[in-house]
């Protein structure tokens, strides 16, 4: 008469342990990705609004000089570095303004923006076609 054993065979728990293995290792690669992802997206949204507020703040002080600047992100802003590059158009007045935001860690380009500010010259041109004297500057 035999008995029938109760239990796992070692070929079993070794089977178990492997597939448990590659799924876990299956869910870490997942979890990595998705948090690199999540960072990079980070970095590109602050980057894009950080661009957004430089050419906000040139269009607010409507002081529009052809030129290249640049300079760091500041006090939280650390790993960014900015370069504005504003450039004059065929249309008088109207001005190319370019800004592009690095990663200071790898030096790659993180987010450009482009747009295009007008600035009024000393002498305007009215709805009536005739020149006003002034300048928007105050």
């Amino acid at each position: 008469m035999k008995t029938r054993q109760q239990g796992f065979s070692l070929v079993e728990v070794m089977v178990a342990i492997l597939i448990l293995g590659v799924a876990l290792a299956g869910l870490t690669h997942g979890i990595t990705t998705a948090l690199v992802s999540s960072k990079d997206s980070e970095l590109q949204a602050t980057a894009a609004l950080f661009a957004a507020g430089k050419i906000e703040t040139l269009r607010a002080e409507q002081d529009v000089e052809n030129g290249e600047t640049d300079g760091d992100g500041g006090a939280g802003l650390e790993s960014y570095h900015w370069k504005q590059t504003i450039s004059a158009t065929d249309t008088d007045g109207l001005h190319e303004v370019v800004v592009a935001v690095t990663d200071v860690r790898n030096k790659q380009e993180i987010f450009e923006l482009r747009t295009l500010l007008f600035q009024p010259g000393d002498d305007t041109v009215d709805t009536k076609g005739k020149k006003k004297a002034g300048s928007m500057k105050q």
